[in-house]
C-alpha cells in the first residue's frame, strides 16, 4: 500500500489543502492528514477542533476512505516511519516556500532515506490562500466563503462573535 503523511497544523483547514488532499489522492492508496502539535504556535482551534473540521470537510468527499486524520507531536519523520508512510506530502504555494521546504525534505531524508517529500502546488486559485490569511479576513468582517469549506466558515464566523 502506497501511504502518505500530508502534515499541517490546520489552523483552520482550508479549500487550498484539500485541493491538495485532492490532488494526493490520485497518487498514494492512503493519506494521513497529519495535525501537528507545535508549541512555538498558538493555534486558533485546539486539536480536537481541527481535527473535527477536517472529518466535516470531508464528510461528502468521494474518496473519504482513503483519508485518515490523526495528529502528531515530535518528529514528523519517526511518526510516517511508524506509520510505514513512503512519502511526505507538502504543498507549496510560492517560490518563497520552496526553501524552507526544501531544507525539511532533505533533513527529513538524512533521518530516514526511505521516506521521500512529494511537492505539490495547489491550483493557480489558492496559491495566495493560507490559514493566517483566512483567519484575519474572518477577524476583520470579510467574506471567507470562498476559501473554507462551509463548517469551517462557521466555526470562524462563532470563533470571532460574527
Amino acid at each position: 500500500m502506497r501511504r502518505a503523511i500530508y502534515p499541517g497544523t490546520f489552523d483552520p483547514i482550508t479549500n487550498g489543502h484539500l485541493d491538495i488532499l485532492n490532488r494526493a489522492i490520485k497518487l498514494f492508496d492512503e493519506i494521513i492528514i497529519t495535525i501537528a502539535v507545535n508549541p512555538g504556535k498558538e493555534p486558533l482551534f485546539s486539536l480536537k477542533e481541527r481535527k473535527n473540521l477536517i472529518e466535516e470537510a470531508l464528510v461528502n468527499h468521494h474518496n473519504k476512505t482513503k483519508v485518515k486524520i490523526d495528529g502528531f507531536d515530535g518528529l514528523l519523520v519517526n511518526f510516517a516511519m511508524e506509520k510505514e508512510a513512503s512519502a511526505i506530502i507538502r504543498g507549496l504555494r510560492a517560490v518563497s516556500d520552496f526553501e524552507y521546504e526544501f531544507q525539511m525534505a532533505l533533513m527529513n531524508r538524512r533521518l530516514s532515506d526511505g521516506i521521500s517529500t512529494v511537492f505539490m502546488m495547489p491550483h493557480e486559485k489558492y496559491t495566495y490562500l493560507n490559514s493566517t490569511i483566512v483567519k484575519e479576513v474572518a477577524r476583520l468582517g470579510g467574506d471567507i466563503s470562498n476559501f473554507v469549506p462551509p463548517t469551517v466558515e462557521q466555526a470562524l464566523l462563532k470563533k470571532f462573535n460574527r
